[in-house]
């Protein structure tokens, strides 16, 4: 069984590792390094984040939310961000992770959760689809990418959307 817990400060080193080893993939950002704690902890919402245990307490990962925009219109959007460590792939905990993201931002008032994934990401493509989310379209070469094994080529990204059925929208 898999534990989940809110994210702390004192999860950083083991969220920002995970988020490098996502980041070395080069199919998970376009980002080419993680930023340290303090970058990454503004450029997040305060809640939900969380992060998955292993049977030791370790992390074996996290999820969080960005905001979309500092207007206020958008106060109740949310883009998603899930990470698995190397280790920990293929088990479906990126799937607990993103249901358990879903169901909490529903309880902080979020309506509408939104994805950017590269259109190589089938798994991730996927998983989003299971929990929910629509593809809305395709961004064709929405950045040049800088690291990995696609680097310098122009990435396509799908973009997906999950409208809460919880939250009303009047």
């Amino acid at each position: 069984m898999t534990k989940l817990r809110p994210m702390t400060p004192t999860d950083a080193p083991a969220v920002l590792a995970i988020y490098a080893e996502g980041i070395a993939t080069g199919h998970a950002t376009f980002e080419s390094a993680a930023p340290d704690w303090v970058h990454f902890d503004e450029g997040k919402l305060a809640a939900p984040r969380l992060v998955s245990l292993d049977g030791e307490g370790g992390v074996t990962g996290w999820a969080a939310l960005s905001p979309v925009s500092s207007r206020c219109v958008y106060g109740g959007v949310g883009e998603v961000s899930v990470y698995v460590a190397e280790a920990a792939r293929g088990k479906g905990l990126g799937r607990i992770l993103l249901q358990a993201l879903v169901d909490g931002s529903e309880a902080e008032g979020l309506w509408t959760l939104t994805a950017g994934i590269f259109a190589e990401n089938t798994a991730s493509i996927r998983m989003h689809e299971q929990c929910g989310f629509e593809r809305l379209g395709v961004r064709c070469g929405l950045g040049k990418m800088g690291h990995g094994p696609m680097a310098g080529r122009w990435r396509d990204v799908v973009q997906m959307e999950r409208r809460s059925t919880v939250v009303g929208i009047d």
